[in-house]
């Protein structure tokens, strides 16, 4: 499947599990054929069981349904629910299950991330958000911000290959991980085009900079402004360089990151970046509200791009991941007046550096976290490596079961 730019006949955005979560479960409870899902994250709460619940159902009236899950984030799914799933016909599957080793998780790298959704190859859903209750605002303080797009259109025929090739257990190892090398393509679609969308993908041998190489696009080319909203952000130093290389050209470019992380970490590494950033003239902005949990940006007036990749050394370098990027300016105007409404009234707009980050223990650290995460991808390719499976299941056992929250 080479990339390509195709017509959207609908595309919407939807914020958050109270737009998504309705639109999937309605998609599903509609489907007459065929139902293809994979994620990263499905707990076993008030969502997971609803999305459990139209499965069944949809599986039950004869409609095709696979459902694909991280053997990582998703590892305490119990026999009840399994078998459930499995007695009413849904096919499910773990990507890479791995047993634990006196009680730890192995299976950190090279994840399946992918947040994907397609119904009877007609209708799709791509983003960050996962089947889980920390997704809405009930939830808490910890409930994430975050972002997703139902999709229709001929751009659905690629997603929907892509998502067959995973599901399909003759050709589940050959097609996701052993497809045709292909180039990344262009980065925006001809003049004449209004609406369009390219399907993106990375994996770790013919596909590894898909992604990261259309942002560098995208920054390269943009004239007026940026904006990008991540949750994990410590891009490459190319990539870094793009985006000073573009604020110093007279783009207003503006970085939209974690002021409440659900991982400290995360905003520690981003802050090592801050200097380097300012001083070019990027603007930076903190979403103080809850944790952000979102992967999005746009350029200019048309170009957008939603997905499930972060700009850090898991999503560029390790994980599954898949993006969907958007030529539409209806699209881009209603993305960015959602993303300036979050700057405007959830944010904090950093001027500066924290006084303390100027502390030479401070400087230390802060040398010492940014060379260990830039280098981490390379360390963890030399980790013992094994052959991904896709293991279709009917049970798990509840040996394995674990409550620890995952990172996403």
């Amino acid at each position: 499947m080479k990339p390509g730019w195709k017509p959207i006949d609908h595309i919407e955005l939807l914020e958050n599990g109270e737009a998504f979560f309705p639109a999937v479960f309605k998609a599903v409870q509609e489907a007459e054929r065929e139902v293809l899902i994979e994620t990263f994250i499905l707990f076993m709460d008030k969502v997971g069981w609803e999305l459990h619940a139209v499965l069944v159902e949809a599986a039950k009236r004869g409609v095709q349904v696979t459902l694909t899950v991280d053997g990582y984030g998703s590892p305490d799914l119990s026999k009840e629910f399994i078998d459930t799933l499995s007695a009413a016909g849904v096919r499910v599957q773990v990507f890479d299950p791995q047993p634990k080793l006196m009680g730890m998780r192995l299976n950190v790298f090279r994840r399946l991330h992918r947040k994907l959704v397609v119904v009877d190859g007609q209708t799709a859903f791509i983003g960050g958000i996962n089947y889980s209750a920390d997704h809405l605002a009930d939830f808490g303080p910890q409930a994430k911000q975050d972002y997703s797009v139902l999709v229709r259109g001929p751009i659905v025929e690629d997603m929907h290959r892509f998502a067959l090739a995973t599901a399909a257990p003759s050709r589940r190892w050959r097609s996701p991980w052993s497809r045709e090398p292909r180039s990344p393509g262009k980065n925006r679609p001809d003049a004449s085009m209004t609406s369009w969308a390219s399907f993106v993908s990375r994996d770790n041998r013919h596909h590894p900079t898909d992604i990261e190489h259309q942002y560098r696009m995208a920054i390269r080319a943009a004239r007026h402004e940026l904006i990008l909203a991540h949750a994990y952000f410590f891009p490459g130093y190319r990539l870094l360089r793009d985006l000073r290389n573009a604020a110093k050209r007279g783009v207003k470019v503006t970085l939209i990151l974690q002021g409440e992380p659900d991982m400290p970490i995360a905003k520690l590494a981003a802050r090592i970046l801050y200097d380097y950033l300012l001083r070019a003239g990027v603007q930076i902005y903190e979403y103080c509200e809850r944790p952000l949990h979102g992967k999005v940006a746009l350029a200019d007036q048309e170009w957008a791009t939603v997905g499930s990749s972060n700009l850090d050394p898991l999503s560029l370098s390790l994980n599954l991941e898949a993006n969907l990027f958007i030529w539409d300016r209806r699209f881009n105007q209603y993305l960015r007046e959602r993303l300036q409404h979050l700057m405007q009234h959830h944010c904090q707009h950093v001027q500066e550096p924290e006084k303390s980050h100027r502390l030479m223990w401070r400087l230390g650290l802060s040398v010492l976290v940014f060379h260990v995460m830039r280098r981490f991808p390379r360390w963890a390719a030399w980790l013992p490596k094994h052959q991904p499976q896709l293991a279709a299941v009917t049970h798990v056992d509840e040996a394995q079961l674990d409550p620890e929250q995952r990172r996403a």
